[in-house]
């Protein structure tokens, strides 16, 4: 049997809780899923959201697999709480930013504030997270950026969300550039269409959603994004570093 590709590791997950959801046939969501398989992997898991229920909900179901975590509770809308998450997570070896909104609807329907709001969540908040968390990650560790397709090409009709996912590409590849001086490593994984509570109800607003044109002909699962975030976390992926891993199912390709 291999060994566990994270053990040993400890991995601060900001956005790790699943959004609530009344559909009883609800999927995991994407930073719940990476936490769980990260722990799965060895990793003991910090698991960070502003929602105390949903971090401790992922903490709880790392916990009765065997493994270790934590649960660390933040807005990371506010600088303070940004540094202080990296304080209280103590020393970590991996970094996943997972934290992102949608508000507006084309130019036209999309406010000063939505675009405030969205990108101080989407993009802000992750420069601040790696500003403060970068001196204090060792030679070998990694930083996972969640991104989306959305920040590759047009598609979600939300102008500032589509911008705050191509602005976090642009982020990544400046920390990596820092961090490689330092043995850090930085990349971006950016899914597609995925089937998460989240995706269910921006489905229910525009149902096109649904029918789009996926080459592989579904869509994904947090546990594929959870697959990729866990091997870029990896020394698997020691010799990766600044790039994008569109997990999309070929949606970037049409």
């Amino acid at each position: 049997m291999s060994a566990a590709r994270l053990e040993g590791r400890h991995v601060l997950i900001v956005g790790a809780g699943t959004q609530p959801s009344d559909d009883p046939d609800a999927p995991v969501g994407n930073g719940r899923g990476i936490a769980v398989l990260a722990a799965r992997e060895g990793a003991t898991v910090e698991c960070v959201d502003r929602d105390r229920a949903a971090a401790e909900e992922t903490a709880a179901w790392i916990d009765r697999e065997g493994g270790q975590s934590g649960v660390i509770v933040a807005d990371v809308t506010s600088e303070h709480a940004c540094a202080a998450l990296v304080a209280d997570a103590g020393e970590v070896d991996g970094l996943v930013l997972n934290v992102g909104i949608g508000r507006g609807r084309g130019l036209a329907g999309t406010s000063a504030q939505d675009w405030d709001v969205t990108l101080s969540v989407n993009l802000r908040a992750h420069f601040l997270v790696v500003q403060a968390a970068l001196p204090r990650l060792s030679e070998g560790s990694a930083i996972v950026f969640i991104a989306s397709v959305a920040g590759l090409q047009p598609g979600s009709g939300l102008p500032a969300y589509d911008a705050s996912k191509a602005g976090i590409i642009g982020l990544c590849r400046h920390v990596a550039l820092e961090g490689a001086r330092r043995g850090v490593r930085a990349n971006v994984v950016a899914p597609g269409l995925i089937d998460t509570p989240l995706g269910r109800w921006a489905s229910r607003g525009r149902p096109a959603r649904e029918h789009t044109n996926i080459p592989l002909g579904r869509q994904g699962s947090a546990w594929e994004v959870a697959a990729a975030t866990v091997f870029l976390l990896s020394d698997d992926a020691q010799y990766i570093t600044g790039q994008v891993l569109a997990v999309d199912g070929g949606l970037s390709l049409v």
